[in-house]
């Protein structure tokens, strides 16, 4: 033993063997194993947290983003049904107008589905759980299972111990490609690069005991006034009042904290995050009672229990998606999935947010999918193969969550066939997601659109 490193031997009992791993149950790898599992997969999922949903249950963003560009459905099959399971349930009313960046002075309108996420997690449990996927939840990813140039599984810590988990598919679900890292794959931003291009991080936490409508009655300019009062007194960190409310309109999950210089891949840093991120809120709360109509008897219930990262690693795939082919509306003939936006950037060491809308909603290939050097592994999701730029646009979750659809097939295909990924056909793929009603062509928009309407 060294003092900078140990040499360990280790002998890890092989527990199982699937035809697909998702590692990470969140936006994209819920919907991944669901869709995997549907198309006759013997499909695994992975998980670090006790419950699916990600973002939108870990970490408290109580409204799924982007299954609209306007008024125009983009996203359909899995993710939308998941959408109309909620609603079922009570976990939502239904899709509505919201309005981002009202308080930063450059008012961002679209359609969201404002959500109760403890909700969503019972329905992604049972969405999952009839699929036939199965779960291992409080499971931490340690390392990739490599033979040449090809991914063979994962090792994990579980709660009984190391052990490792063989698979002919592997689909990484992390948002931080953590899968990808141990496997070899080359990498668009890599571990090193400065803290200061990476958006900031977010803390987001609910408050109870909220008189909405009374805060909905304030006019916009007076909420901006009162954000940059509270800016220049350094009780509030960006120019934000951004939350949802839960049916019942008597609490506010708030996205209001704005961590900066954050490398979320370093363990210091990411540790950092969560206490000043609780530093903040403390300081938002007092403010809010104190300032803002409809919040003077509220309660703090609940504080996420991790912070939300928007931005670490981004394969370098097959293609890499990017910006101009958002806002020149680029076709591909394996689109798999359609993004809304916005296009979303928060200024990495200020207090405002860049937000604007793409001309059309724009088509995602599957080649932005598949890493360059590593069989046998799909990334969906934020670390998918773009620019910064292009990421920002397409990170949001219902982007996200048709993604992981098209991964969960794609994996499903190649497993249940003995192929590699890049052996199937993206027109096999599209297939079987048309027959599940999920979207991926700009140009069958209106026909859908024309079908609906007269239904």
């Amino acid at each position: 033993m060294g003092d900078s490193f140990i040499e360990e031997h280790l002998k890890t009992p092989v527990a199982d063997k699937y035809d697909v791993i998702v590692v990470g149950g969140g936006a994209s790898g819920s919907v991944a194993a669901i869709a995997a599992a549907r198309s006759g997969a013997r499909t695994l999922i992975l998980e670090r947290t006790g419950c699916l949903g990600g973002t939108a249950t870990v970490n408290l963003v109580a409204q799924w983003v982007a299954f609209f560009h306007h008024d125009t459905r983009v996203v359909g099959g899995i993710p939308y049904e998941l959408t109309q399971k909620v609603i079922e349930m009570g976990g939502s009313e239904g899709f509505h107008r919201y309005v981002m960046g009202e308080a930063a002075g450059t008012p961002f309108g679209l359609k969201t589905l404002p959500l109760n996420p403890e909700v969503v997690k019972i329905a992604l449990d049972d969405a999952a759980s009839k699929a036939g996927a199965e779960v291992l939840f409080h499971t931490t990813f340690s390392r990739s299972l490599m033979e040449s140039d090809r991914i063979k599984g994962a090792v994990v810590e579980t709660v009984a111990g190391r052990k490792a988990y063989l698979a002919k598919t592997v689909i990484d679900a992390t948002g931080d490609a953590a899968v990808a890292a141990s496997a070899g794959v080359s990498f668009l931003s890599s571990d090193n690069d400065s803290r200061g291009k990476r958006q900031p991080c977010t803390l987001s936490f609910r408050l109870s005991n909220v008189d909405v409508a009374a805060f909905r009655a304030v006019p916009s300019a007076e909420r901006r006034r009162l954000v940059l009062g509270g800016l220049e007194r350094g009780e509030l960190f960006w120019q934000s009042l951004s939350f949802v409310s839960t049916p019942g309109e008597t609490d506010a999950l708030c996205l209001m904290s704005r961590i900066l210089g954050i490398d979320a891949l370093s363990e210091k840093d990411a540790s950092r995050a969560e206490q000043e991120g609780r530093r903040q809120i403390d300081s938002i709360v007092r403010f809010l009672k104190r300032e803002i109509p409809g919040f003077k008897n509220a309660i703090l219930a609940d504080i996420a229990e991790r912070v939300g990262v928007r931005e670490t690693r981004r394969i370098e795939g097959l293609h890499v998606f990017s910006e101009e082919d958002i806002m020149q509306e680029r076709a591909f003939d394996d689109a798999i999935a359609l993004g809304a936006g916005p296009m979303d950037r928060h200024e990495e060491k200020g207090t405002g947010i860049t937000l604007y809308a793409p001309p059309a909603p724009f088509e995602i290939p599957l080649r932005a999918l598949l890493p360059k050097k590593v069989q046998s592994l799909i990334v969906p999701g934020r670390a998918f193969s773009a620019t910064r730029e292009a990421m920002a646009g397409a990170r949001h979750m219902a982007t996200c969550m048709a993604m992981g659809q098209a991964a969960g097939t794609l994996a499903a295909l190649a497993a249940k066939s003995d192929r590699l990924p890049a052996q199937v056909a993206p027109k096999e793929v599209q297939e079987r997601l048309k027959s599940t009603g999920a979207l991926f062509k700009r140009e069958h928009l209106g026909a859908r659109q024309a079908t609906e309407a007269s239904a």
